[in-house]
């Protein structure tokens, strides 16, 4: 786990949404650019979080809702997601949200020393 530094180094400053319910944080969204190439300057990874206990409350669609149309505003032509194939429900939530599947990047990610699976997900925007 990243400490707080260089986790906040590595995501855009100003495309960030936190999902608050009382005095407690339940999701974030944040978007990370793809390169440091200028060619893609409108070109974003996008991490998502949503707490367990409030899940299928909307919290995730409401962050990755929000955070599209921002995007759009903030001129970032393409977002993209990364995520393991048995999280049926961030890919449902992704595919809901206007974002399609590109493809699946086999054996890319190693969790607990098990080879894993990463499908691609993008969204490219309307402007």
């Amino acid at each position: 786990m990243p400490t707080w530094e260089t986790w906040n180094r590595s995501f855009l400053g100003q495309l960030r949404i936190v999902a608050v319910d009382g005095d407690r944080v339940v999701g974030w969204v944040a978007l990370r650019p793809y390169s440091a190439r200028d060619c893609y300057a409108g070109v974003a990874d996008l991490s998502i979080y949503v707490d367990p206990e409030t899940r299928n409350r909307g919290v995730g669609r409401a962050l990755l809702g929000h955070l599209v149309a921002e995007a759009d505003r903030a001129g970032i032509w393409t977002l993209q997601a990364g995520i393991f194939p048995q999280n049926g429900a961030s890919l449902a939530l992704h595919l809901n949200c206007g974002f399609r599947l590109v493809g699946v990047r086999e054996r890319i990610g190693r969790v607990g020393g098990t080879w894993r699976d990463v499908a691609l997900l993008e969204r490219r925007s309307a402007v």
